[in-house]
């Protein structure tokens, strides 16, 4: 099956458990429609280049899946379609990467830019 990974903002006013519990959610959604989430990020509150809906900061959660189009369709609708969510990125890639994400690794941790 394809390999995807899908970031999304929900709504700053949402607790930290509640931004847990649509990453849970949508991850059912897949499980439902014969997919399944491999991993998982909460990435935190995070402020935002511009406003969205009247909202400057926003919680960021990153999901890797192994699923059928239809099922990735599917939840993206849904996505879109619910009152807490304000954006919504899908990528389709070859592989996933092993470890945490550059989001959720430490400064030291990342490999350092090329020198001027």
């Amino acid at each position: 099956m394809p390999l995807y990974e899908h970031v999304f903002i929900s709504r700053q006013d949402l607790s930290n458990a509640q931004a847990e519990g649509l990453i849970e959610h949508f991850g059912a959604v897949l499980s439902d429609n014969g997919g399944k989430l491999v991993d998982h990020e909460y990435w935190g509150v995070k402020t935002m280049a511009y406003k969205i809906n009247k909202n400057r900061k926003g919680h960021y959660a990153y999901l890797r899946s192994d699923a059928p189009a239809p099922a990735v369709q599917e939840m993206e609708r849904l996505m879109r379609l619910h009152d807490d969510v304000m954006r919504v990125l899908t990528i389709k890639v070859d592989e996933h990467e092993e470890g945490p994400s550059v989001q959720m690794q430490k400064r030291d941790e990342r490999d350092d830019r090329r020198r001027r």
